[in-house]
């Protein structure tokens, strides 16, 4: 294994760690020595990874590091600039269309002229979608989730009616014209599906959901498979 290979092998072990993992242990898996395991680590940092810890503690990978430069194929760099193109134009969550923005900007910075060429090209072209309008910030749905947060909403149904939920967010559903949240409700004391352009605000209870993200995807799926109607 040479040691670019190593390094990626490194990451990819440290990716399926939330807890920190022992030096001894890394050291093990890679057939390696600690010391060559602690340049390793130094390396990685040097580049950019968030690897948090220190010798006799162990180590551990923070989100949002990204793998060095892969090689795409004209193919997946169009299906990469299509779906950014199509997040960027989603007006209603202004932080996720500024993040497709960039990332196609940092795509673009690495790739060789050839293909840099096809990018700028402007041979494909999103056109943008006819969204409901929507009265809150996605951005603090995609928050909860994330976080684990239980969020308050006040919700109108099909008949106008508003009712307030304290709901635990696990999904969110892009469909053609509308949004949707998947959730578990704490009023219904199930599964429910909220339109995004239908709640009229929300607000964050700085509760952590009972049930974990993964533990609530798992049943839901069982429950209603992936193609769930939009509907509460």
């Amino acid at each position: 294994m040479s040691r670019t290979e190593r390094l990626l092998e490194l990451l990819q072990i440290l990716r399926r760690h939330r807890a920190p993992v022992a030096g001894s242990t890394l050291a093990a898996d890679l057939n390696i020595s600690l010391r060559t395991l602690y340049r390793d680590i130094a390396t990685l940092q040097g580049q950019g990874a968030e690897i948090e810890g220190e010798p006799g503690l162990g180590y551990v990978l923070r989100p949002g590091f990204m793998l060095p430069p892969l090689m795409f194929s004209i193919d997946e760099l169009e299906a990469l600039i299509l779906g950014a193109g199509w997040v960027g134009k989603q007006r209603d969550d202004q932080r996720l269309s500024k993040a497709a923005g960039n990332a196609l900007t940092k795509i673009a910075a690495v790739l060789p002229p050839d293909l840099r060429q096809e990018l700028d090209s402007g041979s494909l072209y999103v056109v943008p979608s006819r969204q409901l309008p929507t009265s809150v910030d996605p951005s603090l749905l995609r928050d909860a989730i994330r976080k684990e947060h239980k969020i308050r909403i006040a919700y109108r149904d099909d008949a106008g009616k508003e009712t307030e939920r304290v709901i635990w967010p696990f999904v969110i559903g892009f469909f053609e014209q509308h949004k949707t949240v998947g959730a578990w409700c704490e009023l219904r004391q199930d599964f429910r599906h909220f339109r995004i352009d239908r709640i009229a605000a929300l607000a964050a209870t700085g509760e952590r959901s009972p049930k974990r993200r993964h533990a609530l995807m798992k049943e839901w799926r069982e429950r209603w498979g992936t193609d769930t109607a939009a509907r509460n």
